[in-house]
């Protein structure tokens, strides 16, 4: 679409999704308006590290995406704590809270995703928290601290890097997971088992398998009581078992939405003139199937997607799915299928010196590398997105001999 046909763009969702189609958009030459729509009141800031440095050093970390001065620069109108009540899709228009209406020529849902909640503990009000925005994470700070008792409901990603945090505050740590493994959703059982070692290394009790059957307060304790009858005492807890995608404006507009919002492989809608990227979106894939990834690097890739559909770019080839987390002083970095069939090790997993060490871990299905997984090792996390991208046959008397530099083996 030229820059004659497209006036006014409007984005709901000032987070990542949202900030990286502004810069994607700019990038291309694209002159027109820009609105950048929120209900937070804050500007677009990352969400990462919410989990972690927020918490540890709230003093020192600096999470805004685009300062005022760059919105400005960038020539961006942008709307805070005033969110969209709804959407006209026949008339190509938003209502805000205050009852303003704004048109648009191209619209983007970047809204993200609440957590799935528990209602159980909801009840309970106080000493019980989530995890998904700054406030959220904010309020965290004062209720870790040193021997308090912290019960974390969800071993997941967020769930292991809070008690990470909580152990780094000298908090007593219990972790419970309905599963049979940590990281389950996106994690071998090969590497769960090595997260699972750290966390208990670290003096986290992490119970699998384990469901609750109640909840409540006792003055200043939450009794959680466990299937079976043993109770555990805390002075909080924190759940996190996943997100609901903020997916009710696109409901109520008439769009098409299985849970998330459906999307093509250029991010529109039902409707060609609304797109939607990030946790919302839930995107046609190359297998016929609808997928959805909650994932950093899928936000900014669905954000180019969106940007330059709209301005008739060509898209690039996308690299392998790629994310990390940062969990007891080690980086974790993934990429490409999580499901290979089997997993091979360069290097040594040693649990009791995984802070000291580094490995690296390739995925293999029918012989060629679909997958890989850097631990400490994160200057190699380019070349096994090379492999996958390749699929590159494994060869393990190359790849699993330390004595040979890996890069020498990408060609």
């Amino acid at each position: 679409m030229s820059q004659n046909e497209t006036k006014t763009i409007v984005i709901v969702g000032a987070g990542q999704a949202g900030a990286s189609a502004i810069l994607e958009l700019r990038a291309n030459k694209y002159e027109g308006k820009i609105i950048l729509v929120g209900d937070e009141i804050h500007l677009p800031y990352e969400r990462p590290p919410l989990s972690k440095d927020v918490i540890l050093k709230p003093d020192e970390t600096k999470i805004e995406i685009l300062s005022e001065q760059k919105l400005a620069d960038l020539g961006v109108e942008h709307i805070r704590g005033n969110g969209v009540v709804k959407i006209n899709a026949e008339a190509k228009s938003i209502e805000l809270k205050n009852g303003e209406t704004i048109a648009f020529d191209k619209l983007l849902l970047a809204t993200g995703g609440a957590a799935r909640r528990l209602p159980n503990f909801d009840a309970l009000g106080k000493h019980v928290y989530t995890l998904r925005n700054l406030e959220d994470s904010q309020a965290l700070v004062p209720v870790l601290q040193a021997g308090r008792r912290i019960v974390l409901i969800g071993g997941g990603v967020i769930g292991l890097e809070l008690a990470s945090s909580a152990r780094f505050k000298d908090c007593q740590v219990t972790v419970i997971e309905m599963g049979n493994m940590v990281m389950g959703r996106s994690s071998p059982r090969i590497l769960s088992e090595f997260l699972l070692a750290q966390q208990r290394l670290a003096g986290v009790d992490v119970r699998l398998e384990t469901k609750i059957s109640n909840c409540q307060l006792e003055g200043e304790e939450v009794v959680i009581t466990l299937e079976g009858d043993e109770e555990l005492r805390a002075d909080a807890v924190i759940y996190g078992i996943g997100i609901i995608p903020n997916a009710q404006l696109a409901t109520d507009a008439g769009l098409d939405v299985d849970f998330a919002i459906q999307v093509n492989e250029n991010c529109q809608t039902s409707h060609p003139d609304i797109y939607a990227a990030g946790d919302v979106a839930i995107q046609l894939r190359d297998n016929g199937q609808y997928g959805r990834v909650e994932t950093w690097e899928n936000a900014n890739l669905q954000a180019g997607i969106f940007a330059r559909h709209v301005m008739n770019v060509e898209h690039p080839t996308p690299n392998p799915a790629w994310f990390w987390t940062d969990q007891l002083n080690i980086n974790y970095q993934f990429v490409g299928g999580m499901a290979a069939a089997e997993w091979h090790i360069r290097g040594e997993m040693k649990a009791e010196l995984a802070a000291e060490s580094s490995f690296i871990l390739f995925g293999v299905t029918d012989g060629v590398i679909v997958g890989g997984i850097t631990i400490n090792a994160a200057k190699e996390m380019r070349l096994l997105k090379k492999l996958i991208s390749k699929q590159a046959n494994f060869e393990a008397d190359k790849h699993l001999d330390m004595s040979q530099e890996l890069r020498k083996l990408v060609k």
